[in-house]
């Protein structure tokens, strides 16, 4: 009986070949038409040449003089100037406060005229636009406006900032 686990037998290993099988005759043949295109090479190269021998050139080595002449000149004086900056010229502010005259009628009556409106900038404005109306917060400045402050129609300061990427009338 078998046994279930083991699985068939493995065949034999294969017989190895015989060394040569070539005849020998063959073998003789290769080695002489190798050796008669080696002859064959070796006529047509030394035929090519003309029966000359190649004649070598090598350099003579030659001395070279080389002069290199620096000049440095001396430092001379070093001459400094000093210049002061001239001042960018600001702009100008112009305050103008109007007061209110006391009336003839008010005077003869005893009252003098204390009222709330006397010493503010009511309806003034220090710098003005070119059409001549008063600047209000948020509007854009001139270049000869930049950094100045003036008051709006309703007596509120402003002034000329930059902001928003722009100069621009601002609160203070």
């Amino acid at each position: 009986m078998t046994n279930p686990y083991t699985g068939p037998t493995p065949p034999p290993p294969p017989v190895p070949r015989p060394p040569d099988t070539r005849p020998p005759h063959k073998r003789v043949l290769v080695w002489i038409g190798g050796a008669g295109l080696l002859i064959a090479g070796s006529v047509i190269g030394s035929a090519g040449n003309d029966g000359q021998e190649a004649v070598q050139t090598t350099a003579k080595p030659r001395t070279t003089v080389t002069a290199t002449v620096t000049a440095t000149p001396e430092p001379g004086p070093t001459v400094t100037e000093t210049v002061e900056a001239e001042a960018k010229p600001r702009p100008t502010v112009t305050v103008t406060k109007t007061a209110t005259a006391k009336s003839a009628d008010s005077a003869a009556d005893g009252q003098d005229d204390t009222g709330t409106d006397a010493g503010t900038d009511t309806g003034t404005c220090s710098i003005v636009s070119n059409s001549g109306n008063c600047y209000s917060a948020g509007q854009f400045c001139r270049n000869s406006d930049h950094g100045a402050v003036t008051t709006t129609e309703d007596g509120t300061e402003i002034k000329c900032a930059y902001s928003s990427n722009a100069w621009r009338w601002t609160y203070v």
